[in-house]
């Protein structure tokens, strides 16, 4: 809307994509059989599988969360143990939700930049005190990760073979899966199947789309129960053609990769303009579409009250900046400027 100023605090404060609202309206015509047995849904998992795999099992879901709690509900027990990292949105920012659906348990990871890696990861994967300890089942990683950063693919392969020498699967949070695909220049499946990737939440939500996810099951046999714990925990969408043609739009003629490029390159920007600025600096490097900013804690308040951004660590006093999809130059160049005047 012109006038309406952008916000940086997420890239859930974005709008839909224009391709996806045009194939949200295509879907809107006359009935179509419910709960995912329409011609829609089998379009939209067979563009998945493209993507993916063939052999993929394609459930679809509401939000993020869901796509979390479907995923590794279907593959765990209440006596098993999800590793993560302590950064991760499993262990921050779903309100206990996995620990509530599973009721499993989930082992939070310290990491200096959100990324697990395999030294940090191999101590937690024995049940060194037997039946008086949780199972781990299976190592969670997100790809791209809360801090933005990145696992190459090499480092996803070599935590998805530790996780499966001891008989663990791996998880991928890929809520930013495109913007990680985007930044490496992989297709997706470089950063899922051809890894060693078990189960794979795909978002979409971040990227363009209305509100629409998908879990992944790459690995033959785990899905058996995934369908009736998608219901269970109150993701099967009665209109599922809604949903699943919003994962079609996004799929179809590089739309994903657009939508994850614009982004990143726009996060890119801002870094750029606010190098140089005396009291701040990035506490991560930009590798998708977030900037972490580490602001003198004197104009900490200061800065949130001129660009309406949020503490995201406050003890290492940290602003996070998200770019989105429709971002464009200009906006970027204006909020870099209210930044600027936020901290004089």
């Amino acid at each position: 809307m012109p006038g309406v100023a952008r916000l940086f605090t997420s890239d859930n404060a974005s709008g839909v994509h224009p391709e996806v609202l045009a194939a949200l309206e295509r879907a809107n015509v006359g009935d179509a059989a419910a709960y995912g047995g329409d011609a829609v849904t089998a379009r939209a998992v067979a563009r998945v599988r493209r993507h993916f795999g063939e052999e993929a099992e394609v459930l679809f879901t509401f939000g993020g969360t869901g796509a979390n709690v479907v995923a590794l509900a279907a593959v765990t027990r209440p006596t098993d143990a999800v590793l993560c990292a302590a950064s991760s949105h499993l262990w921050k920012d779903e309100c206990a939700a996995p620990e509530r659906f599973l009721a499993a348990k989930l082992l939070p990871i310290e990491t200096a930049d959100g990324r697990l890696d395999p030294e940090s990861v191999r101590r937690h994967l024995v049940a060194e005190r037997g039946v008086h300890q949780s199972r781990p089942r299976v190592l969670s990683i997100t790809q791209a990760t809360e801090w933005g950063t990145l696992y190459r693919a090499e480092e996803m392969a070599a935590l998805a073979e530790l996780a499966h020498a001891h008989d663990v699967l791996l998880h991928v949070d890929g809520a930013r899966l495109a913007n990680a695909a985007a930044a490496l220049d992989v297709p997706l499946a470089a950063l899922s199947r051809d890894v060693g990737a078990d189960v794979v939440s795909f978002g979409g939500t971040k990227n363009g789309l209305l509100g629409a996810e998908a879990v992944l099951f790459l690995r033959p046999g785990l899905a058996h129960d995934a369908p009736r714990v998608r219901k269970q925990a109150m993701q099967l969408a009665s209109k599922m053609r809604f949903l699943a043609v919003q994962i079609e739009a996004l799929l179809t003629d590089d739309l994903w990769l657009r939508n994850a490029g614009r982004a990143n390159a726009m996060a890119a920007r801002l870094a750029d303009r606010l190098a140089g600025v005396p009291t701040l600096d990035l506490a991560q490097p930009v590798e998708t579409n977030a900037v972490f900013l580490r602001v003198a804690p004197d104009r900490l308040a200061a800065l949130c009250a001129g660009t309406g951004l949020a503490v995201w660590d406050p003890e290492s006093s940290i602003v996070r900046c998200v770019a989105s999809f429709d971002t464009t130059q200009e906006e970027v160049d204006a909020f870099a400027e209210r930044v600027r005047t936020a901290l004089v």
